[in-house]
């Protein structure tokens, strides 16, 4: 079963190890074989790969699009590894994402791993948004900072 690509006007898209532009009009191909394939959209440069997320992304996209997936095992598991550190919380990301890496299956891997970066995207706007505090958990005339992140004794009085 053929793929049918459409292109925009001067859209890329990497077929197998060579990158592709379309000309001045749109185009509609149909590709058959096994050859890997992504659309603009999809391809990740290194200077975008900012993130750990996106590093393991563009580790992911090199396995895909270099034919043989071995020479990059050693760069995505130490990627993995620094992630799960710093954010253990992305596991079930990283087992999806390892689970078709070992199944051979690298397109499903890079979707997979842009689920990943949605959720590290995520994650960093959750630590950026300030967070409140409540009431009765900070008390201005008190001068330890340490002490305003702990609940106050609710039998102390506030004059």
């Amino acid at each position: 079963m053929a793929l049918k690509v459409e292109l925009k006007a001067g859209e890329r898209f990497i077929l197998g190890n060579c990158l592709i532009t379309n000309s001045a009009q749109r185009i509609q191909l149909l590709i058959e074989g096994d050859a890997p394939i992504l659309r603009e959209k999809d391809i990740m440069t290194a200077k975008q790969a900012n993130t750990p997320a996106k590093r393991i992304y563009f580790a992911i996209q090199l396995m895909y699009t270099g034919g043989d997936p071995t020479p990059y095992h050693e760069t995505y598991f130490v990627l993995m590894r620094d992630l799960l550190q710093a954010a253990p919380s992305t596991w079930p990301h990283i087992l999806t994402i390892s689970n078709h890496i070992l199944a051979g299956d690298m397109y499903k891997a890079l979707k997979s791993a842009q689920a990943l970066i949605a959720y590290e995207e995520a994650l960093v706007d959750d630590v950026g948004a300030p967070q409140s505090i409540a009431a009765s958990e900070f008390d201005p005339a008190d001068d330890n900072p340490a002490k305003a992140s702990r609940p106050q004794d609710v039998s102390r009085s506030v004059s």
